[in-house]
């Protein structure tokens, strides 16, 4: 499988290490009086849908980038790669 990194362009599959739902992103706040409830979630809690599904993939093996992979999990289809950077940036944004 080919990963379009933004920056480096075709890289092979093999240097990415897949993390999992790029929901997890949206990292709850340690702080808060439910913490430990939201925390269970974030770790267990996992979608494993057949169809268009949002990643996250670390270059592990390049420049040690995270990216949000916008993959279908039947056909490993890529349909769109953004730095994980910039998709956190725009969510603080609102966007």
């Amino acid at each position: 499988m080919i990963i379009y990194h933004p920056l480096l362009g075709p890289r092979d599959s093999d240097e990415f290490t897949y993390l999992g739902d790029a929901s997890l992103i949206d990292r709850p706040d340690g702080l808060a009086e439910d913490a430990a409830a939201r925390f269970a979630e974030y770790v267990y809690m996992r979608d494993n849908p057949a169809g268009t599904h949002r990643e996250l993939w670390f270059h592990a093996a390049g420049d040690q980038s995270w990216l949000v992979v916008t993959r279908n999990t039947a056909t490993h289809e890529i349909t769109h790669v953004e730095l994980a950077s910039d998709v956190a940036r725009a969510r603080r944004a609102g966007r």
